[in-house]
């Protein structure tokens, strides 16, 4: 989906006029698109290029795009998909269409993604806006982990309570460090396809970790008990939100530099911002694109695992079945930085959407063991098939999330993205309640799944419907402004005007 933010190093106030100034034609000059570090990247020289991207943006910025994509997200999320899918199944004994419902609810934390933005944009806690939120996610994750855990046989409500609260810090992370790439992205613009390679690149490398291992943690240990490896993620964010670099800042005296006046500014700066042309029809699309293709997850879980009416895949085997899927994902982000990264946006979409909606295809063919008829083996085909679609997966999403990050204004980039990510977390929460209810109108159950292969052609069917919407995505270049340069520089002035920070040095 979808970061960390730093400002530059601090001036007094006698020099804060030098100090916008200098601001102003720095920023002009890291757009210019010749200034783009062409000799290092992800696959050539990937040393050189962090160490690029290190000295451009700082250390600590790059630490925490690893730490949050790579561990939190990444490592976490891959780890929770398979460990909770267990859970659900084999300790609460549910329905596979109810925890279509459930998977739907955990997206509840990242549709308020716009409350942490507004907070983290316009609520320091004692002088800083990032370090507090990163360590409030991380209590957050820890107590949940914890708690579900250790906490023996639960009522369904309270489990799903702490799988929400262990998301809850994830999506709180996630939105502190959105805010950061948002801005960096619009100080520098020629790396914002960099910033999100790193991001995609740690995020595939962390869920290769998670997959691999989850499977046979569950075999080990149970599934409740491997949920208490998901602390570990949330105590690196506390760790991180002592240990980043962020100038703690004076809020001066006056309306406009109080939470209050401040937050009205954030609300009416994404009110006038969504009603751009540019802005509300590429935002529009990402929510249908999403929303129309339902998921049939869980049912094609309670399939995999089945021994009589599926190939009965063990714990291990399902991990690895993923952890090969984000290594997939990894290969995807490096040729989307490669060859893609320069094409318009429309274009790449239109040619990513229509991959994903015929790669969607393989799942009949596998549900209706078509591949058995072929001559091919249960493991080789839904190996090859997860590579195929995470691929393409990737390749449909990076674009979408550099459009994303290009949309956003100075001031409230960490609000403005998390607002973005909201509208794209509800085409998820659609798609996944819309999926658990195909699943129960086609009468699919634990141990009937006789009609699976119909939802998931009903999911192709909507899938390619998302095409007739690309229009709606703007044909330019990730090099190029989309937002109106009057609202971009009027944006720019109040960024540089509004805070001051005290101390030259607050390195921790």
């Amino acid at each position: 989906m979808t970061l960390v933010d730093f400002h530059p190093p601090s001036l007094t106030m006698k020099d804060l006029k030098t100090q916008t100034n200098s601001h102003s034609q720095r920023l002009a000059e890291t757009d210019k698109p010749n200034e783009h570090p062409q000799k290092s990247s992800p696959l050539s020289s990937p040393l050189q290029w962090i160490r690029m991207l290190s000295q451009k943006l700082h250390p600590s910025f790059v630490l925490g795009v690893v730490l949050v994509y790579g561990l939190s997200q990444g490592f976490s999320l891959a780890f929770f998909k398979v460990v909770s899918d267990y859970y659900w199944k084999d300790v609460q004994n549910v329905q596979p269409s109810a925890v279509q419902l459930f998977v739907g609810l955990y997206s509840i934390p990242w549709v308020m993604k716009p409350l942490w933005g507004l907070m983290t944009d316009v609520f320091p806690v004692k002088g800083y806006l990032r370090r507090p939120y990163f360590v409030a996610a991380g209590v957050i994750g820890v107590f949940s982990s914890v708690m579900v855990a250790v906490g023996g046989q639960l009522v369904v409500v309270v489990a799903l309570c702490c799988l929400m609260g262990i998301m809850t810090g994830i999506a709180i992370a996630d939105v502190t460090i959105d805010a950061c790439i948002a801005r960096k992205s619009t100080e520098f613009r020629s790396l914002a396809t960099d910033m999100q390679s790193l991001g995609g690149v740690c995020s595939s490398a962390g869920a290769l970790v998670g997959y691999s291992t989850s499977g046979v943690f569950v075999h080990l240990l149970g599934a409740q008990e491997s949920l208490a490896l998901l602390a570990i993620s949330p105590a690196a964010m506390i760790f991180l939100g002592f240990v980043i670099h962020e100038p703690k800042e004076e809020i001066r005296e006056g309306d406009k530099n109080t939470a209050r006046g401040k937050l009205r500014e954030a609300v009416k700066g994404m009110y006038t911002t969504i009603q751009i042309p540019q802005v509300w029809k590429p935002s529009l699309y990402m929510y249908f694109s999403l929303a129309l293709s339902i998921s049939t997850h869980e049912g094609q879980f309670y399939w995999y695992t089945d021994p009589e009416a599926g190939p009965a895949f063990s714990q291990e085997f399902v991990g690895i079945i993923y952890a090969v899927g984000a290594m997939a994902s990894i290969v995807g982000v490096i040729i989307y930085h490669r060859v893609l990264r320069d094409y318009p946006f429309r274009a790449l979409l239109f040619f990513a959407q229509l991959l994903y909606t015929t790669s969607g295809m393989l799942d009949i063919v596998f549900v209706l063991r078509w591949n058995l008829v072929m001559g091919i083996p249960d493991y080789l085909f839904v190996v090859t098939e997860e590579c195929v679609s995470r691929i393409i997966s990737r390749l449909r999403w990076m674009p979408m999330m550099v459009l994303s990050s290009q949309l956003c204004p100075l001031g409230i980039e960490g609000t403005f993205f998390a607002l973005l990510m909201c509208i794209d977390s509800l085409g998820g929460l659609t798609a996944k309640w819309g999926g658990g209810m195909v699943l129960h109108s086609l009468g699919i159950s634990k141990t009937d799944f006789s009609n699976l292969w119909v939802a998931i052609l009903i999911r192709n069917v909507l899938r390619f419907l998302t095409l007739g919407l690309v229009f709606l995505v703007p044909n330019a270049r990730a090099s190029e402004a989309l937002i109106p340069a009057d609202v971009e520089n009027e944006n720019r002035k109040k960024d540089m005007l509004e805070i001051v920070p005290l101390k030259e040095n607050t390195d921790v």
